[in-house]
């Protein structure tokens, strides 16, 4: 397998770190989103949202969306729980993640980190942080009564919310209100085979 990624992606680090936990070998193919490189007609035959992570199978077929790689990759493994109803309450909270989470966790972190200090889109984010403290709060009060986000065990549901929670604080999220997600880091930080974002595959 190949996966084309950039190394301070998010999203990009969901699938490193299943793969490291999982054992499973892959190829690794650095794309600087910054520059464009995403963008080129070589790379939008392979994705023609021109996103990364996209992973490209042994049979050369192409697949996108970080949360959709991570089901795939998980399929039939203990990252995915196999009673129904827990299966459904993994993707209950990977559609949380991404509709309600990434864009307010996230995009500030790649406002502050990536875009020039005057830059226009400046201007989002007191309303971003404003539903990024919304969404930490949802996942302080779950975690106040569970230790993982389904079945009281790890999946990828926590991979998926990990990997921008655990950075909140370089976009303005502070988590220092949030004993919960903080404790729960901790354990995700802890689970076998652990890879931080800035180790390169």
């Amino acid at each position: 397998m190949t996966l084309y990624d950039y190394l301070d992606s998010g999203n990009g680090y969901k699938i490193r770190l299943l793969l490291a936990q999982l054992e499973r070998a892959y190829r690794w193919v650095e794309l600087d989103i910054l520059s464009g490189a995403t963008r080129t007609a070589e790379f939008l035959a392979k994705n023609p949202n021109g996103s990364i992570p996209t992973l490209e199978l042994d049979d050369g077929t192409f697949l996108a969306e970080s949360n959709a790689i991570l089901w795939y990759l998980a399929e039939g493994t203990r990252f995915i729980p196999g009673d129904a109803l827990a299966r459904a309450r993994v993707l209950q909270w990977m559609f949380f993640e991404q509709y309600s989470h990434e864009p307010y966790v996230a995009t500030p972190r790649f406002i502050v980190k990536h875009l020039p200090a005057d830059s226009a889109r400046r201007a989002e984010l007191p309303a971003r942080l404003k539903q990024g403290r919304a969404a930490l709060a949802v996942m302080e009060g779950h975690l106040a009564a569970h230790r993982f986000f389904v079945a009281e065990r790890y999946s990828i549901a926590d991979i998926a919310l990990y990997a921008y929670t655990h950075l909140a604080h370089e976009g303005g999220l502070e988590l220092e209100p949030y004993a919960q997600v903080r404790a729960w880091i901790a354990r995700v930080q802890e689970e076998p085979g652990y890879v931080p974002l800035t180790r390169r595959p």
